[in-house]
């Protein structure tokens, strides 16, 4: 029986320090073309971020965010763009959904800051809560696990019947596990081997490994960044078969071939 496809959801920093592709696209007109080519190429939703949250990112104001984000958000929801938030604070969240943003994708959770959850619960939008366990600085202290499957699982479990008891409905929920968070390359592994049990928590969920610092140790040389695509589309049809609903790349055309030939393989209309 064919299933869908993951959507592909493209990432759009605007910042100058992100790890990938930082100051490239703080020019909302230049965002915005790039994300008119996201879209050309298979995304569905454009994740648009204004704080690096790279390790040794310095954190930046909700002030500072927000300039950043939130002319690229009215530009892009004003082309007819799917918009996606990707932030830790309420007031950049909700500011961004004003703008025309129909999802926040929240890396902490809400566990960075405690508006988020009830802010949410009020917005008629989707929300993504990854795994967290801290900021990029805190990553050391933060990173042993007993078995990180049952622990990100049980983790997930926890944060989403917090959310939920905050007001935000089952079905405004999605789940990711946080590749790359507080988490080393083996973690990282046997996360993406144990996704179907995230998935059993019964909320969609989304995959972000694109260009990631495992990626890269595992290809010759410790490829950069840019050299990791194939790698990153990779991900993303194993993720398919694990039933992920999204992936979140910066090659939108790589992972959506791939996950076109994957829904052919299947049985199914590419």
């Amino acid at each position: 029986m064919s299933r869908p496809a993951p959507a592909v959801w493209g990432i759009l920093n605007v910042t100058p320090d992100s790890f990938s592709d930082g100051g490239r696209f703080v020019n909302p007109a230049i965002a915005l073309r790039h994300a008119e080519r996201m879209v050309a190429q298979g995304a569905s939703v454009v994740d648009v971020g204004g704080e690096s949250t790279r390790p040794g990112a310095e954190r930046v104001s909700p002030e500072v965010e927000q300039q950043r984000v939130l002319p690229v958000v009215a530009a892009l929801t004003a082309a007819g763009i799917t918009v996606s938030i990707d932030t830790m604070n309420a007031s950049t969240a909700a500011a961004a959904v004003e703008a025309g943003a129909r999802i926040v994708n929240d890396v902490s959770g809400g566990l960075a800051d405690a508006a988020m959850a009830p802010v949410v619960a009020e917005l008629s939008t989707d929300y993504v809560a990854m795994h967290w366990r801290g900021h990029s600085h805190q990553w050391d202290q933060v990173s042993s696990y007993g078995d990180v499957v049952t622990d990100v699982v049980a983790e997930l479990r926890a944060r989403r019947d917090a959310l939920m008891r905050a007001g935000i409905a089952a079905e405004r929920l999605w789940l990711d596990p946080g590749i790359g968070f507080a988490k080393g390359p083996e973690h990282n592994w046997q996360l993406l081997r144990g996704l179907d049990e995230i998935a059993r928590l019964g909320h969609p969920v989304l995959v972000g490994a694109s260009r990631k610092r495992f990626l890269g140790e595992l290809l010759p040389a410790g490829a950069p960044p840019a050299e990791r695509d194939a790698a990153t589309a990779a991900v993303s049809v194993l993720c398919a078969e694990a039933g992920v609903a999204a992936v979140r790349v910066h090659d939108v055309t790589g992972s959506a071939q791939g996950l076109a030939v994957w829904q052919r393989w299947r049985g199914g209309a590419a």
